[in-house]
Order: C-alpha cells, then sequence, then structure tokens
C-alpha cells in the first residue's frame, strides 16, 4: 500500500512538473527581442494606424483643444512686445465659452495649479512679475491688459496646452481640466484687478453635462 501511495505520488509529480515546463516555456516574444517571422526582424509592432486607447478619443474639440469646431488653418495675427515677446493679438480658431462649469471648487483647483506652475513666471496677480523675472528673465504679458482681458478662454488653454514664445507647453504635466481649472482662476485674476471692464463668463450649456467627467485624459 505504501509503494503503490509512493508511486501515485511520483506518477503526479512527474506529470505536473511537464504541464509546468510546457506552460512555462510556451512560445512567446519578448519585448525588443528578435523576430524571424516579421520581415524587419523586430518582435515588438507597431500600434495599428488610428487606433485609440480606452477613454483618450479627444472627439470634442473645443474641450481638448480649446478650439472652434470646423475651423482649421487659421493664421493669427501676431505682433512684438515692449519686453521682446512675441503676442497674439486676434484669436480667430479659439473659443468663447468655457465648456465646463466654473465653479467655486473649479476656481479653488485653478489657483492650487496656477501657484505650481504659473506663478513662477507670471506673478501672484497675473501681471508678469513672477520670481524668476525678479532674477532677470524676461517678463512675460500682463494678464490685465486690454488685449488679454479681451482675449477668449480657448486662447488661454491653448498656450497652456502648446505653450507660446519662451513659454513651454504643460500638456505633460496638467490634465485638460486642471488647464481649464487654471484659465478659471486667470479670469478671477483679471476681474480681482478690473471688475467693471470685463465681459460676463460664458458656458456653454451644451458641453456641460459631458464634459464634466472628463477630467482625467489628457
Amino acid at each position: 500500500m505504501l509503494r503503490s501511495s509512493f508511486l501515485l505520488i511520483s506518477a503526479l509529480l512527474i506529470f505536473t512538473s511537464a504541464c509546468r515546463y510546457d506552460m512555462q516555456d510556451q512560445p512567446k516574444y519578448k519585448p525588443y527581442k528578435k523576430s524571424e517571422f516579421f520581415a524587419d526582424g523586430r518582435a515588438s509592432r507597431d500600434l495599428p494606424a488610428g487606433v485609440v486607447p480606452r477613454g483618450f478619443l479627444r472627439d470634442d474639440k473645443s474641450f481638448f483643444t480649446g478650439k472652434k469646431e470646423g475651423v482649421t488653418n487659421v493664421q493669427v495675427q501676431t505682433t512684438t512686445d515692449a519686453s521682446g515677446n512675441t503676442v497674439v493679438t486676434s484669436f480667430p480658431d479659439a473659443i468663447e465659452e468655457f465648456p465646463i462649469p466654473v465653479t467655486k471648487e473649479l476656481i479653488d483647483r485653478g489657483q492650487e495649479r496656477y501657484n505650481i506652475y504659473c506663478i513662477v513666471c507670471h506673478g501672484p496677480t497675473g501681471n508678469g512679475d513672477g520670481m524668476i523675472v525678479r532674477r532677470g528673465f524676461v517678463r512675460p504679458p500682463t494678464y490685465h491688459d486690454d488685449r488679454l482681458r479681451n482675449a477668449p478662454v480657448g486662447h488661454f488653454y491653448d498656450v497652456i496646452t502648446n505653450g507660446w514664445g519662451r513659454m513651454n507647453g504643460y500638456a505633460e504635466k496638467i490634465q485638460p481640466a486642471d488647464r481649464w481649472a487654471i484659465v478659471a482662476y486667470i479670469r478671477a485674476l483679471q476681474y480681482s484687478q478690473n471688475p467693471n471692464g470685463m465681459k460676463p463668463l460664458v458656458i456653454s450649456e451644451n458641453k456641460v453635462a459631458k464634459n464634466v467627467e472628463k477630467g482625467g485624459n489628457r
């Protein structure tokens, strides 16, 4: 009986170890390994053209770019200010309406993000007198001149996303909803310095519902 049990256990061990061997060493390609199957010799394949990760379709142009639907290849007009900055003077494709609700929570979030990413150049009130400017860096334009007070919100979003002039884009660091939060806070700064010279905030009501939950996608 003991011998039979020993033989049975031995057979099971041999059988199961064989199964593990087959599954552990199954044929597969590891990243960056050479392949004889593909003509270019690479095991790692490129993604199919047009593939979009789940949740990153970006089907709403205004929310993800700050640009108007159906407007492309528009040339903006620019000029140079006294500090040598190239500044935009026309905004033909920038949206004028916020695509998400402007709430106290959004503005508070925008203030937090502004103090992290923007205040070093643009200063605490948006006058372009941040700490690195005091240390000798070129002064950016103030948010409180007529040009930027009248600029549409989409312009600020586009600059945060893609950069402009000496400013780098922050798309890799700031999520879309947080960019809109910063824009809302910039508008709040503008209202604080010139309450009677600002246009009322405009929110695109037909986009609010579907954009409220988009905050995490870049």
